[in-house]
Formats: C-alpha cells, sequence, structure tokens
C-alpha cells in the first residue's frame, strides 16, 4: 500500500475509497506526524484522541468501506476548532473554567463523520473566539508554522496551523469577524467562509450568535468543496439555519478600495503583493475601486458598536460569576457590553439596516470584491505587547462580511521574506458560495503561485535583510563592518527605478547617497543579511547624514538599506546615469 498526500483530502478518501490504503495506515502516518511535531508546537491542541482511539477509528471506517459505504471522506484525517461539540471531548473554548462535556456531536462534525472522517482532535483558539491573532488562550499561542516567531492569526489559531503543518487534511474553524480567514492568509491556506445559515451552527458555542459561521481550512479549494457538499444543508435544530441555495455570479467586475483607502500598516511587501494580485485579476476582469467608508462604517459597529453586547451576552454568566476566569483582553474587549441599552442596540440596528442596503445595491454593480485578507501580520510578541490595536489592524477588511450577510474564500497570494504568508480575500452577496469557490479556482490558476516556503521546524533566527550601495560593497572600505557582525551576502540586486545616487562631497572614505525620487533610475545593490541584535549594533555605528530607512527593490519586495538626510547632498555629484557605486569608482581610477 501507498501513503497519499495527507494534504489532500480528496486524495486520502479516494486512495482508502478504493483500496489504495486503508484508514488503518492513514491513522498510523497521521499518529507519526503528531509526535513528530508535538516537540515544536504542543499548543496546537486542547486535546486530542490517544493513538489507540484514532487506531480504534480507523478499523471502524475500513470495516464501513469493505461493507461497500460510499464514504466521500473515507479516512480522511480532520480537526475541529474547540468550540465546536464534538462527542468524547470536551468542550473548553479556550477556558477551562467553562469546560463541559458535550453529551452530542455538532451537526457539522457530524455530518463530517457519517461521510467517513476520522476526528484527531480539538485545536486551540483565542478565548472564546474573541480575537484575529492566535495569542488569547492560557493553552498557549499556536504559531505560524512558516514562521515560529508570528502569530498564526486567529481566533482559529490552532485549526490553521495543524493543517499547515501537514497533521490533518482538513479543519474546521470558525469566523464572526474573519476568524476563518486571517489564520488562511498568514499560513498559505484556503479559508472558505460558507454564507450565514449554509452550514448549521448547531453544537457551536457562540460568539456572535446572529452572524457566526462554522468554517474550514484547507490546502486547495477542492477540498473546501468536498467538505462543502457534505456539511451544507438545513438544520431544523438550528434557529439560524436556512435552506441551500446556490446563485450563480459573473466574475467580470471586481471592486476594490480605493487606493486612499487602503491600509498595509508599514507593510510595503502586502502592498506589492496586493498590487500584482490586481494586475493578474484585471486580465480577465474590470477593476473597480469602490467607497470602503460604508463598509467599514458596519465594520466598526462589531466592536465599537452594539454588537459588542452580543458576545457580552453568551459570557455573561462568567463575567458575573468568575470574571478572572477570562483572559483579561478578551475580558476588556467583552466587558463594555454590559453598559449597552437597548436604545443604544436599536439604533445601531437601524444603522446597520442602512449600510447593508447600501452594499446590496453596490452588488448591482460589481459581482464581486478582491480585498486584502489583511494588510499586514504581526510577531507573537508584537500581540503580546500590543493586544487590542494590532488586532484590529488584522480586521481592517474582514470585519462587515459577516454582519453585511456576504460569503467569501481567503486564497494565497505570496509569501513574504519571513515565509509568511500574504492573502486576497474574494466576497460575494449571500448565496453565492459555489461561484466564490470558482472564483478561487480561476485565481488560483491566473496566479500560479509557487508552493509555500518549507515549514519552520526549529525557530528562524530574526534576520534583517540589508540593502548597501556604497562602501559596504563588497571589495569596499567599509564592508568589514558586515563580515564582523557575520553578515550573509544574499545577492546583487537593483532598485525599483526610483532613486538617484549622489557621491557625497569631502566624505572619507568616498560613501554616496542614495535619495527617492520619481524621476529615479534603477540602482545597483548589494543586499545582506544579519541578525537583529548585529543589526541594531550596525545602524549605531552609521554616521550622519546617511541613515537607515527601507529600500524598494527592483521585484517589489523592501529591504532596510542607506538612505540620507537633504544636507547629504550639498556639493554632491548627481552619478544616478552610472547605475550604481562601483562604475563612479571604476571612472575614478
Amino acid at each position: 500500500m501507498t501513503t497519499p498526500d495527507i494534504r489532500s483530502a480528496s486524495s486520502v478518501a479516494a486512495a482508502v475509497a478504493s483500496g489504495q490504503t486503508s484508514a488503518v495506515a492513514i491513522a498510523e502516518d497521521v499518529i507519526a506526524r503528531l509526535a513528530a511535531y508535538d516537540c515544536i508546537q504542543p499548543q496546537i491542541w486542547i486535546s486530542r484522541a490517544r493513538p489507540d482511539e484514532l487506531l480504534a477509528g480507523a478499523r471502524a471506517i475500513d470495516a464501513r468501506v469493505a461493507a461497500g459505504e460510499d464514504l466521500p471522506l473515507a479516512g480522511v484525517p480532520f480537526a475541529v476548532k474547540d468550540n465546536i461539540d464534538v462527542a468524547g471531548f470536551q468542550t473548553t473554548a479556550a477556558c477551562p473554567a467553562f469546560a463541559y462535556q458535550p453529551e452530542a456531536t455538532a451537526t457539522t462534525v457530524g455530518r463530517l463523520l457519517a461521510a467517513g472522517a476520522l476526528c484527531v482532535g480539538k485545536t486551540n483558539l483565542d478565548q472564546f473566539a474573541t480575537g484575529l491573532n492566535g495569542t488569547r488562550s492560557p493553552y498557549g499561542a499556536p504559531r505560524n508554522a512558516y514562521n515560529l516567531a508570528y502569530v498564526s492569526g486567529g481566533s482559529s489559531s490552532g485549526s490553521a496551523s495543524a493543517v499547515a503543518a501537514g497533521l490533518v487534511s482538513f479543519a474546521l474553524g470558525t469566523d464572526t469577524a474573519g476568524s476563518g480567514r486571517v489564520p488562511a492568509a498568514f499560513q498559505h491556506l484556503i479559508g472558505f467562509k460558507p454564507t450565514k445559515g449554509r452550514w448549521s451552527n448547531t453544537g457551536l458555542v457562540p460568539a456572535c450568535r446572529t452572524i457566526d459561521c462554522i468554517t474550514v481550512f484547507a490546502n486547495d479549494t477542492a477540498d473546501a468543496r468536498l467538505v462543502d457538499g457534505i456539511v451544507a444543508g438545513f438544520d431544523a435544530a438550528d434557529a439560524y439555519s436556512k435552506p441551500l441555495a446556490d446563485k450563480p455570479r459573473a466574475r467580470k467586475v471586481i471592486g476594490v478600495p480605493r487606493r486612499n483607502q487602503r491600509a498595509f500598516f508599514g507593510d510595503a511587501e502586502a502592498e506589492y503583493f496586493y498590487d500584482k494580485a490586481l494586475e493578474t485579476l484585471a486580465r480577465t476582469a474590470t477593476i473597480v475601486e469602490i467607497d470602503y467608508a460604508p463598509l467599514q462604517e458596519a465594520a466598526m459597529l462589531l466592536y465599537g458598536g452594539p454588537w459588542v453586547a452580543e458576545r457580552t451576552a453568551a459570557l455573561a454568566g462568567l463575567l458575573a460569576t468568575d470574571p478572572d476566569a477570562l483572559d483579561p483582553t478578551v475580558c476588556e474587549v467583552v466587558s463594555p457590553g454590559l453598559n449597552i441599552g437597548a436604545v443604544d442596540l436599536f439604533n445601531g440596528i437601524y444603522r446597520m439596516a442602512e449600510l447593508k442596503r447600501h452594499a446590496d445595491l453596490m452588488w448591482e454593480g460589481i459581482d464581486l470584491l478582491a480585498f486584502p485578507t489583511t494588510g499586514t501580520t504581526y510577531r507573537v510578541s508584537e500581540l503580546k505587547a500590543s493586544p487590542v490595536a494590532l488586532n484590529s489592524a488584522l480586521g481592517y477588511y474582514t470585519n462587515f462580511v459577516n454582519l453585511l450577510d456576504m460569503a467569501a474564500i481567503a486564497v494565497p497570494a505570496g509569501t513574504r521574506t519571513n515565509g509568511t504568508g500574504f492573502g486576497i480575500t474574494l466576497i460575494g452577496p449571500a448565496d453565492t458560495d459555489h461561484a466564490l469557490l470558482e472564483a478561487a479556482d480561476a485565481w488560483l490558476e491566473q496566479a500560479r503561485l509557487p508552493p509555500p516556503p518549507p515549514l519552520d521546524l526549529e525557530g528562524k533566527m530574526q534576520t534583517v535583510k540589508l540593502a548597501v550601495v556604497g562602501a559596504h560593497l563588497k571589495d569596499m572600505p567599509l564592508h568589514w563592518q558586515l563580515t564582523s557582525r557575520n553578515a550573509t551576502f544574499v545577492g546583487a540586486f537593483e532598485t525599483a527605478p526610483s532613486y538617484r545616487l549622489y557621491a557625497m562631497a569631502e566624505s572619507v572614505p568616498p560613501k554616496p547617497a542614495l535619495v527617492h525620487s520619481e524621476q529615479g533610475a534603477a540602482i545597483a545593490v548589494e543586499v545582506y543579511e544579519m541578525g537583529v541584535a548585529e543589526f541594531g549594533s550596525f545602524v549605531v555605528e552609521v554616521p550622519p547624514p546617511l541613515a537607515i530607512g527601507t529600500v524598494t527593490l527592483a521585484d517589489g519586495t523592501s529591504v532596510k538599506g542607506f538612505v540620507s538626510e537633504p544636507r547629504a547632498l550639498s556639493g554632491a555629484e548627481d552619478i544616478t546615469h552610472l547605475g550604481g557605486w562601483r562604475a563612479y569608482m571604476a571612472q575614478k581610477v
């Protein structure tokens, strides 16, 4: 027997159903993967099936296959966010004081089990699904599988990391403000957020009950489509469930935020990848800039308006009896809901109805939206130092979607130099789920993205890339300042064609000044990489009027590099036409 790629639910199911492999063989592979990865990220999981339980479950699946059952998910390992009930596992919502043993399995999970899937365990999350970063859990902070210094994204943190690390084929998350999309973007995954009510929420611990959605993280759209085909459908036990409806949707006109309404929070790589994504989409669609302000106003009502009280309602018991059981940031976020009155609530409902009407009319002029999933990403240490402000930045493009009853799918759109993913989200009106999956297929076919980078299995040393343009080039007088700090040569590059180069007057040794200019040209540079501490000591030694800033390379990526104060140009010679410092020095010999 051969073991199929566990990252593909479709491949696993086909192999098990055909007898090419067995569910037991898949379970044994999963057990080995879990054991190997536990030393890297045990905090992905809150609870997990024992190896003997997984093998017993796999044997039962093999018996069902042998008996002739048609199991579209035969032997496929999956994980479940721990705010969704699975009989046999506690549900904690990442709060030990809240934990309970469910009597029944959530409808969505039950449909997966009935299709032959194997539940590996319950994954970590931002407590009570309140957060977009993954650091708000007493069970630890799952990390980005591609760079362990960075956040996994939340609140479905463990689910995304489990899929990204190759521990399961797919995982269920939830999405109220973006929790099924943000972690997908950061970890090079598909994050499918169906229309509200398409998937049953029976057995889900609510965050905001009227807008919560169960979601799926997968490695490809085929698996997202496969899962949707199994779990979607009306559930009379869920008061917010609704009959299936799949409306066709063109993708000829795509709406994007106006350029002056886009926010990337200083992340030049994210801005570059988004611009490239729009160039790709423009090959087959008309790109139309829309006014993002009304959608953003709706988004603000989620945490800055009366919808906070809906989160508070879900936690009212704990807030009254044991507020110390809550994560401090979660408590800070939900406590204001206690002071929101009925008048504020109804005024918020009225305003949301007006914004919903605006959104509905917006769809008459465009087919889909294509937004950045997030404008940037952050290190775990940064989120812990500024947990509210940075989390809000992650929700800049996501918070309005459920409030305005839209469907969405997050897809990869680039890899930052630090290994973390950048993604875009395709958004459509309610019940366009199949159309969005088709749009995602078309996007991935057009974009032809390279595969994700290797997993970070050891914790990458945090480094900085530095572009040097003059006296620090190899064989130049100050190159020793790099070699003494164990800087490694990355490569020779050119800047974007938006810089001018000057030879400063009376500089010893001779040094250039690099200046950003719209009337510039591409300038030759060398890029080196060094540790953060070494970079800090290097910066201290940079003499004025030179300074270290950010330099954009020809491929659109950004690195640190030498820039100049205006006084550096006093008496300086413009040598831009030579294309670099080496050419200038060569003509002086």
